[in-house]
């Protein structure tokens, strides 16, 4: 019983003092955020407590999700020999648990820290997820170098994807640019797709249907049903 009181005293103490750096973080970049730019310094201290407060409340659904990536990692890799390995050296879990904290605390309206934290993975990594996108459970990036998720993307559960893979958005004319803030630009992934090294799949409207598997190299701006494979033909190679 004592030990278990020890136990619970000392977490609560971390998550109050996790609490209070996180609010003081949250304060500081407040103003940057034209919605909070009129506070007065009272205000802000108790919006950012709040929001650190709602964060916190995520911790235990984040630490659920990443729990299911690691497993996913572990049964996707054959490579992979221990789980201990993969949390300590696969920079796809790396960049893909930076951004599930970054991500909830882009829902919270926190400005700057969340791209500030997945700019951090992109130079470790070479992983580029933005904070906005949404990614289900049991998500996996195999190596990784090159990956690019944009904002409005919606990745479902149980998604694997490779090295040099883009889910980005189709560009309009720089007259038009504004539009593009208010809609959804990147794709949607439905549950169980696998998407191989260099596909570019772009288009809000875009959606990969559930259990498809997209080839390496392929270029997509439409919509594929469930279940379909897409590849590109072998090239013709020329030997001289």
């Amino acid at each position: 019983v004592y030990k278990s009181f020890n136990d619970r005293s000392r977490l609560s103490v971390l998550i109050e003092d996790g609490v209070y750096n996180l609010k003081k973080q949250i304060e500081i970049v407040m103003p940057y955020d034209p919605e909070y730019a009129e506070m007065d310094d009272c205000e802000l201290a108790k919006k950012a407590e709040k929001i650190a407060i709602a964060f916190f409340n995520k911790v235990p659904m984040i630490r659920e999700y990443i729990d299911t990536d690691i497993q996913a990692t572990f049964d996707g890799d054959p490579a992979a020999y221990d789980k201990g390995e993969i949390v300590l050296s696969y920079p796809g879990l790396l960049a893909t648990t930076i951004n599930r904290v970054a991500h909830e605390l882009f829902l919270l309206r926190v400005p700057l820290i969340p791209r500030m934290m997945t700019e951090y993975a992109h130079s470790e990594t070479g992983i580029d997820i933005h904070p906005g996108a949404t990614i289900g459970k049991y998500f996996m990036i195999d190596h990784g170098t090159g990956v690019v998720i944009g904002e409005t993307t919606n990745i479902g559960n149980n998604v694997r994807i490779y090295q040099g893979v883009t889910l980005g958005a189709l560009s309009l004319p720089k007259d038009k640019m504004d539009e593009l803030k208010t809609i959804k630009r990147h794709p949607t992934i439905e549950d169980g797709v696998v998407i191989y090294s260099g596909a570019t799949i772009l288009g809000g409207g875009t959606v990969i249907g559930s259990g498809s598997v997209i080839g390496g190299n392929v270029w997509l701006t439409e919509s594929v049903p469930p279940g379909t494979r897409v590849f590109i033909e072998n090239p013709k190679l020329v030997f001289r």
